[in-house]
Parts: structure tokens; C-alpha cells; sequence
């Protein structure tokens, strides 16, 4: 296969047997390897793909043609990624996803504090990419729904269901999740792993569960992932409210939510 052309799409060689949208999905990395291979891999799973080797190409087009999602790099030369994410949150509510190195901690906060949806570390396995970006495009499709039947002739939709454990309310549906009345943004990884937790208070998840619940079969991450995880989620709560101490450790075994 020919190395992806900048701005170039790309059509998926096959689509799934189901019929389900045809997504497009575009990938911004100066490195070309990456690019290469994401772009192979994305378009085997049913996604026609535009690549992009830099931010301020990428930008324009993002702008004038958008896709349906964008997964990029935080490091590149000319623009960088939160740079890119800056400018296109000016005008787009596009979902993105970052790519980010095991260093890039404080980008990675940056760049959720931005607007980017999601981020993954590298390095990645391509069904974790696809998994996530599942994820978000659902998220996508319940928020085009929701604006459709908020519509003056359209039909009453039904009330999805919310998990509701003291203090806290979530709603998968949505992706939106509050603490004492107080919104809480997430990953999408994050968001799965507060729900196997709080749909069952005080029962022990092992990592290996939160792992099962996390993440698509297959894909290898170790217990330390899982404690990262559990330690951002604490951060991010406690932004909000200094005091809370919900999600509880139970060493040697893992981890449980509390509903006082």
C-alpha cells in the first residue's frame, strides 16, 4: 500500500456485515508510520480515513470538510496538539482524541480541560483505538438524537436511565456524570470504570474486573493502568469536592464504591 497522502481520504477496503454507519475518521501524527498503520488498521474495521502530517493542514481541512472524529498527536512540530485543539474549539465541537506519551501527564489534563473527548497513551493497541472511538461516536449519535427529539413535532423519547448512588448521578447515555449537583468531566475509559464501581456499592472489583469492564477483549494493560485510573478519578472528584472519599481501596484486593 502506497504511503497516505496528506489530506487524502481513504476508503475502508471492506465494511462490517451489519449496516452500520461509514464514519470518517481523521488522524493527525508527523510521524508517517503511525499514520500509515492507524490508517490500514481503521479502515479494516469499516472507517474511511483523511490523513495528516501536520496541525495547521490539518486545520484547515478539520474546518472546511470535518470528519466524524479526529484522533491526533499531542507532539508535532509548526502546531502541536493542544495548539490544534485550541483553534478548532474556537469553531467546532468536533470529538477528538489525543495521543499522548507515558511522560505527557499535564498535557493530558491540558488537553481534557480543552475540550478533547479522550486520550490514549502510547503505546497502543489499534482495538483500544477502535473501542474508544466507538465509544465516543455513540456518545455522538445519543447527542444528535437527543437535539432531534427535542424537535416541536417529534415523537417523546424515552428516559434513559441513570445511575444514581448518593452523591453521585450518571448518565451513560450522555456520558455525563455529577457530584453533588456539580459536573465531573471523563474519559470514556474513566466513565466505564466509575460505573463498574458504583452499579454495585460496596461490592470489591479486582483490576482484573475493571480491567473486563474498561476494556475490549484483547487488549493487555497492566494493574498500574487501573491505579492510574483510580488515582485521576480521585483527582478529578476531589477538584470538585475536597472531601470525597467514595471510591475505596481495599489493598491486595482492589477497589469499591461507598454511597454515603
Amino acid at each position: 500500500m502506497d504511503e497516505p497522502r496528506t489530506g487524502a481520504a481513504q476508503s475502508a477496503p471492506h465494511q462490517d456485515a451489519e449496516a452500520t454507519p461509514t464514519y470518517t475518521i481523521a488522524l493527525v501524527d508527523d510521524d508517517r508510520n503511525i499514520l500509515t498503520s492507524v490508517s490500514i488498521g481503521l479502515q479494516a474495521e469499516g472507517f474511511t480515513t483523511r490523513v495528516y502530517a501536520d496541525g495547521a493542514t490539518a486545520l484547515r481541512a478539520l474546518l472546511d470538510n470535518p470528519p466524524d472524529l479526529a484522533v491526533f498527536d499531542i507532539k508535532m512540530p509548526r502546531m502541536d496538539g493542544l495548539e490544534l485543539l485550541q483553534r478548532l474549539r474556537e469553531k467546532s465541537a468536533l470529538p477528538v482524541i489525543f495521543l499522548t506519551s507515558k511522560d505527557e501527564e499535564p498535557d493530558e489534563a491540558l488537553g481534557l480541560a480543552m475540550g478533547a473527548d479522550d486520550y490514549i497513551t502510547k503505546p497502543f493497541s489499534q482495538r483500544l483505538l477502535v473501542a474508544r472511538i466507538r465509544a465516543i461516536l455513540r456518545r455522538v449519535e445519543v447527542a444528535r438524537a437527543d437535539k432531534a427529539a427535542a424537535a416541536p413535532d417529534a415523537p417523546a423519547a424515552p428516559q434513559p436511565e441513570l445511575v444514581r448512588r448518593g452523591r453521585l448521578s450518571m448518565d451513560p447515555a450522555r456520558h455525563e456524570v455529577r457530584w453533588a449537583d456539580k459536573p465531573v468531566s471523563l474519559t470514556v475509559t474513566e466513565f466505564l470504570i466509575l460505573e463498574a464501581l458504583a452499579t454495585r456499592p460496596g461490592v470489591i472489583r479486582s483490576r482484573n474486573q475493571l480491567m473486563d469492564c474498561a476494556y475490549s477483549d484483547d487488549t493487555y494493560v497492566d494493574d498500574r493502568t487501573i491505579d492510574s485510573h483510580i488515582k485521576r478519578l480521585r483527582r478529578k472528584f476531589r477538584a470538585v469536592d475536597p472531601t470525597f472519599s467514595a471510591i475505596e481501596t481495599l489493598y491486595g484486593a482492589g477497589y469499591s464504591f461507598a454511597e454515603g
